[in-house]
């Protein structure tokens, strides 16, 4: 096999050139092992989410969601979190003259993070060169990769490998499936994107997986499906926190001392700082679990928004803002604090769309609506990640979101944010799509946003927008997930996307709420 990798090698005879590509694909291999080497010391959590589709360019009519925590050792470990899906069989496909019955099984993605767990050599596959192409600030060599015999479960597909260091960055392909036996169909694999990101110098760990698929028999039935899954939290807390202990701190020259007349605390104090305790127990458990990403420029931009709400409504409050770092739609309120996920931040289409979210929850704070304060005994959140999400729950009283439904249109009237049209247009868009992607819209810990409920509460901002029009190309009521939050996969931080305006060629292009490929800009730690 002769691969014509760098220009330079066609100064040198062949034996050279096969020398030198030989040693390339030994880099490539021993690189790979070292990356599952690295990888096997660490649980990051999975979340994948699924759309299904009826037609090739038809909107998502059902989903399903899973997020669970992975370890890769000898085989891919899967500790489920949280499922939502249909108990029955997703869909059926027909292969092959079979009929089978198609499951959608979280481990299965997790496993599309690897290449080949057990097998990636030399004797197994191979190699074939295609071209130098950058991907971002990444310059990376190009193959083709194919198993030497057939053997379910190996590789076939594209690689990308960092040229630098010989580590592979992006695969894309899918699995050989089983030949299949009498009377039994073969196992199915999926086709992936597979990409992975580098947090730190000689480290690539998996970020981003897109998944699309397409089966279709004779008489018509077919299931159609596009997947996202992340993946995060590397980084463990405790480690974060050993940082924190081992800083040098200098201490003060003179105790500072209390001025004030009296040095005990009333019972309203004891109740607020109570309350605060059971807040901070909360937003720390969280946090350590990856759930909920640290304080970050994010949080600022969130943090602007209450501000101006509270000063505008002249709310004698104090709020802030943290991210739950899952794709699910919601928002929730524990003490002073107003949590927001991840998904639903990417999906807002504007700022006046962001206050309005941000107001329902700042309702209940200004209310005095009342959080669980059992969390202030430090064990009721020393549980593991599976019991404390079964744990954790955070939504209001009906009599709560009404009189909080009340408050927010108060607040809102008094706000900076007075054009509520596209906001009202939200509200539409995410009633639409109650009965097609009720994965997405019920809420893991708090309120779910596009319940009946809660819509009939905001009612008088969907009454004022305008009509909902799909096709018409300049409403824009909901952007595709993955619009507005960029997650660091190794340490949870997350910033605003940048991203440059493009133009729409059609309605189809607007894709609310819906899963799209990821195109990451891969860039090289130092």
């Amino acid at each position: 096999m002769r691969l014509w990798i760098l220009p330079l090698l066609a100064a040198f005879p062949v034996a050279a050139q096969d020398a030198a590509v030989e040693r390339l694909l030994d880099r490539i291999i021993t690189q790979e092992q070292v990356f599952l080497d690295s990888l096997s010391a660490h649980a990051p959590l999975f979340e994948t989410y699924i759309q299904e589709t009826s037609t090739p360019q038809g909107a998502p009519n059902k989903d399903h969601y899973f997020l669970g925590r992975v370890r890769f050792m000898d085989t891919v470990g899967y500790e489920p979190l949280i499922e939502k899906t249909n108990l029955e069989p997703a869909a059926k496909i027909r292969s092959k003259s079979k009929i089978q019955t198609l499951s959608f099984l979280p481990r299965g993605f997790a496993q599309m993070a690897i290449l080949d767990l057990r097998g990636f050599s030399r004797q197994n596959y191979r190699f074939e060169y295609v071209r130098r192409e950058f991907l971002g600030e990444v310059r990376a060599l190009v193959f083709d990769v194919s198993p030497v015999r057939h053997e379910p479960g190996r590789f076939l597909g594209r690689i990308w490998v960092e040229e630098s260091s010989s580590a592979i960055v992006r695969f894309n392909g899918t699995y050989v499936p089983s030949l299949p036996a009498k009377n039994a169909p073969p196992d199915l694999y999926f086709h992936f994107d597979s990409w992975r990101t580098n947090p730190a110098p000689g480290l690539w760990v998996p970020a981003h997986i897109y998944v699309e698929e397409e089966h279709a028999n004779a008489t018509g039935e077919a299931t159609r499906f596009k997947a996202q899954t992340r993946v995060w939290d590397y980084a463990a807390a405790p480690a974060r926190k050993l940082d924190e202990l081992t800083q040098i701190l200098v201490e003060s020259e003179s105790h500072v001392k209390d001025q004030s007349p009296s040095r005990d605390v009333s019972p309203l104090e004891s109740q607020r700082a109570w309350e605060r305790q059971a807040e901070e127990n909360v937003l720390s458990r969280l946090e350590k679990s990856g759930f909920l990403a640290p304080p970050g420029p994010v949080d600022d931009v969130l943090n602007t928004v209450v501000d101006n709400l509270i000063i505008s409504g002249k709310l004698s409050v104090d709020a802030r803002c943290r991210v739950l770092l899952t794709t699910p739609i919601e928002t929730f309120s524990i003490g002073h604090t107003i949590v927001i996920s991840r998904g639903l931040i990417d999906v807002l289409p504007d700022e006046t769309s962001l206050a309005l979210v941000l107001a329902d929850e700042l309702s209940h704070i200004a209310l005095g609506h009342r959080t669980p304060t059992q969390f202030a005994f430090y064990n009721q959140t020393m549980l593991n990640d599976a019991d404390l999400l079964g744990r954790l729950r955070f939504e209001r009283t009906a009599s709560e979101l009404d009189e909080a439904g009340a408050k927010t249109i108060e607040i809102m009237r008094a706000s900076p944010y007075q054009k509520t049209g596209n906001a009202g247009l939200f509200l539409k868009a995410l009633g639409g799509r109650s009965l097609a992607l009720p994965r997405l819209l019920a809420a893991n810990l708090g309120n779910q946003v596009a319940n009946t409920r809660a819509l009939e509460r905001l009612a008088e901002f969907t009454a004022t927008a305008p009509e909902l029009e799909e096709a018409k190309l300049e409403q824009i009521a909901a952007l595709p997930l993955g619009s507005r939050i960029k997650l660091n996969p190794w340490n949870d931080q997350i910033t605003l996307v940048e991203t440059k305006p493009i133009s729409l060629l059609s309605a189809r292009e607007k894709m609310p709420f819906e899963v799209t490929p990821f195109v990451p800009f891969l860039t090289l730690a130092h």
